[in-house]
């Protein structure tokens, strides 16, 4: 139960709603809904497509793609006005007990607590920005692949089910004579260019969409996660530092990251032992 909680509900009830909705259309229309399953159909456009794709990418991308793919099922990014506090309650302490008292502090954002481990480690401040700059280059250029990978599956699985219905058509045509199998034939025919568009608008396209958004989401999170960092090791007085993070979350959203500074010091002071 927990894990379905952390699941981004967006991805998961758009694409059971889409498929859904193709289903009950199947089952309430006329005719036999098994004459929508060809095998042939499904070999020729799902095969067919991640072939085609594996060679337009290395192996590594290809296989990264995939992993990548569990983020648009993930819960969503934090939004900047929640992660905002968290580093104010951190500079606050920082700038009264020293760098050295955010070790009191439990950090999840795994960005962020990279950042906080190499100011406790006592790094300088340009190696500080190299490698969590490094860092986020390296994030941005995984989600990117993963989300390119999926949009030339959403751009190949039309294509092969218009060659699946060319051999549809010409197995059709070669076989008139016997009227027995132009119904098999007609099915491949017609079934690759449905399964190919259903592959193509209905997963693929919206994955690397999804994905592609997820990059933004977290780019943003990661350029608050180091300018706050950045201003702690320069011992950046906190209200400063709030006003700067808080141009990262539109306007109508910046009350909620508006926590008074003095109420962030008395949480880190609690937290103390």
């Amino acid at each position: 139960m927990e894990g379905f909680k952390k699941m981004d509900l967006a991805t998961l009830l758009g694409l059971l709603g889409a498929l859904s909705i193709i289903l009950v259309a199947i089952f309430i229309g006329d005719g036999d809904p098994g004459y929508f399953y060809n095998p042939p159909s499904i070999l020729i456009v799902f095969g067919g497509t991640l072939m085609v794709v594996l060679v337009k990418f290395s192996v590594l991308q290809f296989i990264g793609a995939f992993r990548v793919a569990g983020n648009a099922f993930k819960s969503k990014t934090p939004k900047p006005e929640s992660i905002i506090p968290k580093i104010i309650e951190m500079a606050t302490l920082a700038r009264k007990e020293g760098v050295l008292a955010l070790e009191k502090i439990e950090v999840e954002n795994k960005f962020l607590k990279t950042g906080i481990t190499m100011l406790i480690d006592g790094n300088s401040s340009e190696d500080t920005r190299q490698m969590l700059s490094k860092d986020m280059q390296e994030i941005n250029e995984r989600h990117k692949w993963g989300a390119l990978v999926f949009r030339a599956a959403g751009d190949v699985a039309p294509a092969m089910g218009m060659i699946g219905t060319l051999i549809g058509l010409v197995q059709m045509l070669s076989t008139m004579d016997d009227p027995n199998t132009i119904g098999p034939a007609m099915a491949v025919a017609l079934l690759t260019t449905l399964y190919g568009a259903i592959l193509a608008n209905m997963v693929f396209i919206p994955l690397a969409d999804k994905l592609t958004l997820r990059r933004v989401e977290e780019s943003k999170i990661n350029s608050i996660c180091l300018d706050g960092v950045l201003a702690i090791q320069e011992g950046q007085h906190p209200r400063i530092l709030e006003s700067l993070l808080k141009l990262y979350v539109i306007p109508n959203k910046r009350d909620l990251a508006d926590k008074p500074v003095e109420q962030k010091a008395d949480t880190a002071a609690a937290a103390a032992p």
